[in-house]
């Protein structure tokens, strides 16, 4: 392919006019920038276009042959669903050259509303496999901004298998999270990452220590673990051509003006000169001393070109431009603002009024699969991630538990991993096959991307459940869901206890809903303990496989936990317990039980416990008692909140 000015387009950030601008004069081919509602940066009010000034913006920028993007890149709540509508309507007679989105209700509401504007997928889309892409690409999204998980070798094999056009990010701010699957501002502070607040727990200092049985914590120094240094593509431009990397994204859309414009114009001089001459191409030292030594955080090329080092990490937090928050506790059992909450509401209704919800539990053993069943579980989840020392489910290991569960007139449903990058695809592939040889199938599928929806619909005839990897927020993703196959969904973790009302009273699918167990905040794509302290992995089984956790200032102890693909679990540091409010949760069609972190004799316990209070009432004696015997502090997560605060 003969490269020109078109082949590439160099993609800049505004968050205000004068940035806005000099992106353009700087030499942007595009520019996205966000309205004064549903997008990822809402934190400052005098950042963001209100609906005069994006229509000026979208003039402008055609007027210099520029395109603008703009962002609906959040979730979004019930409550929001009558303003995006209208919100859509005016942005369709204002004509942007496309809409980035996030929460499935816009490509719905895109559909419904006959909106005449391309969509690209954004990175909280969190998409990494080609069955995702080609689920998208049948609703019209005509670009997605890869992962930033994938390395440039997955991005490239992502564009030859779907042909879809790619964009990714090149420079600035990074979350160390996988994209969309971080909760823990939005759990702890009300404040959805989700939603464009984030407080960005992950600049944190932590301490790192060994779950001792003794409980000595020994010591550890408090560093920012998770404190990812800026990514910085410029000496790799031919890498990301190579990989037919259309769009290169700069990120910071809060940045000032003259910030804009020294990044924008480096990279475009760079640009232009890789296409005039590909093969005399050399970087130019003197830009590239300009850009380091004006560097916000040190660089680094994260995932892009191999896996990530402890150089890729600014662990002094000296860098650091700010600190959105400190480390806080989490809610505790007893929490006053719940307690005000629940005394304020009613109980969920829906059309089933009176039906007993189901009891479902995960597990991660053979042994606490039996033990729940024999607790009182209607459903159990197995499968999917293996936190070590455990190891995978062999297809025996299935066959076992779903025989058992069917013998007590019971259902095991298959959990699968909630990243499936090519090589979990073609495992996956591998599996259903076999699965669909059972002369006793398992009752369904629980998935966790798009991907893997549409891989199983592909390989199988099972029933479809959707986990909280969705993050279901409002009911026109739940109908996107149900169209595309979903029988049921569980529910975000970080919806408050009124919007997630809303969404359970008007959702066309059958909802779940965790009660109780050890939740995830976040999950990462590497090992942290590898990086605080390098592994040897040939001969250092024992160290592999200890359990270990983070501590925050404010004293929480988040369990990590590594699973077969070396990927970290965060979890917080409380374990989510409804069992109070229960009453309130009944009219959900599916309550469920996180024991993956619990024994069997634990889960077998709490799942009896649950069992008696969803046929009865709870028992203030026995949540006493539940409390005790804990393994770790129990928590009201998200429901201290009146709401998740508003995009």
């Amino acid at each position: 392919m003969q490269l020109d000015r078109k082949s590439v387009e160099l993609l800049a950030p505004a968050g205000t006019w004068d940035a806005f601008t000099a992106a353009i004069d700087a030499g942007a081919d595009a520019v996205y920038l966000g309205g004064k509602h549903f997008n990822m940066r809402v934190h400052i009010s005098e950042f963001n276009f209100d609906d005069a000034r994006l229509k000026q913006a979208v003039e402008y920028a055609h007027n210099h042959k520029v395109k603008l993007y703009i962002t609906i890149n959040n979730l979004i709540s019930d409550e929001e669903l009558p303003t995006l509508r209208e919100y859509l309507k005016y942005l369709n007679e204002i004509k942007p050259d496309a809409l980035l989105v996030q929460d499935f209700a816009v490509i719905q509401l895109v559909r419904e509303l006959g909106v005449d504007i391309p969509m690209h997928a954004s990175i909280m889309m969190n998409t990494h496999n080609r069955h995702a892409i080609e689920v998208l690409k049948s609703y019209g999204i005509t670009r997605v901004v890869v992962s930033r998980e994938l390395s440039l070798n997955e991005v490239k094999l992502l564009r030859e298998q779907t042909g879809i056009e790619t964009e990714y990010f090149i420079h600035g701010d990074m979350c160390i999270s996988e994209s969309g699957q971080c909760v823990h501002s939005g759990v702890v502070f009300g404040q959805s990452g989700n939603r464009g607040r984030c407080l960005k727990p992950c600049r944190w200092a932590y301490e790192l220590h060994c779950e001792n049985p003794d409980g000595d914590e020994g010591e550890s120094e408090s560093l920012h673990r998770f404190a990812l240094n800026d990514m910085c593509m410029y000496r790799n431009l031919p890498e990301l051509i190579d990989a037919g990397v259309y769009s290169f994204k700069i990120e910071g859309r809060m940045r000032p003006p003259e910030f804009i414009h020294r990044i924008v114009s480096t990279y475009r001089r760079a640009i232009d000169r890789y296409i005039a001459d590909p093969t005399g191409y050399t970087i130019d030292e003197t830009d590239w001393q300009n850009l380091y030594n004006n560097r916000v955080r040190n660089f680094t090329t994260v995932l892009a070109l191999g896996q990530m080092t402890a150089k890729d990490i600014g662990w002094s937090g000296k860098r650091e431009p700010k600190i959105f928050s400190r480390a806080i506790k989490e809610a505790d059992i007893d929490d006053k603002g719940a307690a005000e909450i629940f005394g304020e509401s009613e109980p969920i209704h829906t059309s089933e009024e009176g039906k007993t919800p189901k009891l479902s539990v995960r597990v991660a053993a053979v042994e606490a699969a039996k033990a729940v069943l024999d607790g009182g579980a209607d459903v159990v989840y197995i499968g999917g991630e293996a936190f070590l020392p455990l190891r995978p489910w062999t297809l025996d290991n299935y066959k076992e538990i779903v025989s058992y569960a069917h013998s007590l007139g019971k259902k095991a449903i298959i959990n699968t991993p909630r990243t499936t990058y090519s090589r979990e695809c073609s495992e996956l592939e591998q599996f259903f096959g076999k699965v669909e040889t059972f002369a006793d199938k398992p009752d369904g599928v629980m998935v966790s991307n798009l991907g893997s929806l549409r891989l199983v619909k592909q390989m199988t005839s099972l029933p479809i459940q959707t986990d909280l990897s969705f993050n279901l927020f409002n009911h026109e993703a739940a109908a996107f869901l149900k169209d595309n196959g979903a029988i049921q969904a569980a529910t975000s973790l970080e919806l408050s206890y009124s919007q997630l009302k809303s969404l359970i009273e008007s959702s066309p699918l059958p909802i779940e809903v965790v009660v109780q167990g050890a939740c995830e905040s976040m999950i990462c794509e590497h090992n942290f303990v590898d990086l605080d302290s390098p592994l040897d992995r040939w001969s250092d089984f024992e160290r592999l496989e200890r359990h270990y956790y983070l501590k925050d200032e404010a004293g929480e102890r988040h369990a990590i936990r590594v699973d077969q693909f070396k990927r970290s679990h965060i979890h917080f540091g409380r374990d989510l317990c409804l069992y109070k409010y229960l009453e309130y949760f009944k009219g959900a069609a599916s309550l469920r039980i996180e024991a993956q972190l619990y024994s069997s004799d634990f889960a077998a316990y709490v799942t009896r416990l649950y069992r008696e209070a969803i046929d009865n009432k709870p028992s203030p004696e026995k949540l006493k008692d539940l409390q005790e015997k804990s393994p770790r502090p129990l928590g009201v997560g998200v429901y201290r909140f009146k709401q998740s605060r508003n995009s």
